[in-house]
């Protein structure tokens, strides 16, 4: 309970006081030639005055003196509190809090291992299924991409293309994957929607911008031209992969020995290595992260990335052994140095998006992961190193 002193000011008379009382609040004399009288009112808050003080004089520097003394909060009351279940402000906010931060990681983690049952169901499944399924994704990412391109935070320094050309593009995305399947090439496809996008912006009503075309065509080729990489690496790599010991004994009624072609075995050494730099990167960054990798994303620290380029070298290793592929050590540590890369740069290039966006997630599709293009992000250009990395550096494609 807080007390309260008042001192007021009534005449001048010389009197020399050492000491007022013994509380907290002790007012000691300098002896002082101005000597104003005061007034003394000893009170309790919430209660009838114990005494007064009569009118005296008193040696100080000042003429009008007011004295406030709070007494600290009785700890005693506030455990009194705690034990009867009065929760205070502050243990209420730090526990809902915590319940916050509990329920998110229980949803991340069980969207996630949804997310990446189906994702390995349908890299298995290869052909038309994983085909459908990448195009689904693309088609969800494209949206994303241009409603971040059409965000305050971007518009603000440039003029977004047309709502029906942004649609139009994420369709066209959609479709380009399913094209790589059909045709066994997206050079015709890509060039082709390039033209019919350009046509349609350049013949639009009004004052057509370069920024419209810009980040239109970049929308064609990140979020359209680039995932087509990974059904040329699943079912375009179709050369067997004869020394994988799952495949001696998979199914007949799945595919036999044959299903389990080179570019089954890369993909998933591909995808498994991203998931490993991922997390480990954010374990080692969690753990002893301190160095700023860079300003586009200042949570990411160069201890994690150097912990997860770790951890995405060992699982590629690790796959090789158990897979068979790639036939050569050194060839499985390059293709998992190449996955860190490749993945770290899609990631940057997302964050880069949606900080000039202005926005933490591009969207909020999957509850405690945020969008598609949040989740495919390191995915994005890894695709298309991985293939010409098979390609062009694996003699007979790493068999």
């Amino acid at each position: 309970m807080a007390s309260f002193v008042e001192i007021s000011r009534h005449n001048l008379i010389p009197l020399s006081v050492t000491s007022l009382c013994a509380c907290p609040c002790r007012l000691l004399s300098n002896r002082s030639p101005i000597t104003p009288k005061l007034k003394l009112n000893l009170l309790f808050h919430g209660s009838q005055p114990l005494f007064r003080l009569r009118p005296s004089s008193i040696y100080f520097n000042r003429r009008l003196i007011t004295v406030v003394a709070r007494a600290e909060p009785d700890e005693s009351n506030a455990d009194e509190e705690i034990n009867k279940g009065h929760v205070l402000p502050a243990a209420k906010n730090s526990l809902s809090e915590l319940q916050h931060k509990s329920s998110q990681l229980r949803k991340r983690i069980v969207f996630g291992l949804g997310i990446w049952i189906s994702v390995g169901g349908a890299v298995l499944a290869g052909g038309w299924v994983f085909t459908l399924a990448l195009a689904a994704a693309v088609l969800l990412a494209a949206h994303e991409y241009f409603e971040l391109v059409r965000s305050c935070g971007i518009t603000a320094g440039m003029t977004p293309p047309p709502r029906y050309v942004s649609r139009v593009c994420s369709l066209i995305c959609a479709l380009m994957p399913i094209l790589t399947l059909y045709f066994g090439n997206i050079d015709i496809s890509v060039t082709s929607a390039a033209f019919v996008v350009a046509m349609a912006l350049l013949m639009q009503r009004g004052n057509p911008r370069f920024a419209q075309l810009s980040s239109t065509m970049f929308g064609l080729f990140y979020c359209g031209y680039l995932p087509c990489f990974w059904v040329k690496l699943r079912c375009g790599l179709a050369a067997p992969s004869l020394n994988t010991r799952i495949g001696a004994g998979w199914p007949y009624l799945l595919g036999g020995q044959a299903h389990w072609t080179v570019g089954l075995v890369a993909t998933l050494i591909s995808f498994s290595s991203i998931i490993a730099a991922d997390t480990y990167a954010f374990l080692g960054g969690k753990a002893i992260g301190r160095i700023p990798l860079t300003n586009i994303s200042p949570k990411k620290t160069w201890e994690g990335a150097i912990v997860g380029l770790g951890g995405c070298m060992a699982t590629s290793v690790l796959l090789s052994k158990i897979l068979s592929w790639p036939a050569s050590l050194l060839s499985a540590i390059a293709f998992g140095i190449l996955n860190f890369f490749g993945s770290v740069f899609g990631d940057l290039t997302e964050s880069l998006i949606k900080r000039d966006a202005g926005v933490k997630d591009s969207g909020s599709l999957i509850p405690g992961h945020g969008g598609i293009l949040d989740r495919v992000d390191s995915y994005i250009f890894t695709g298309a190193l991985a293939y010409s990395f098979i390609k062009i550096f694996l003699p007979l494609y790493g068999v």
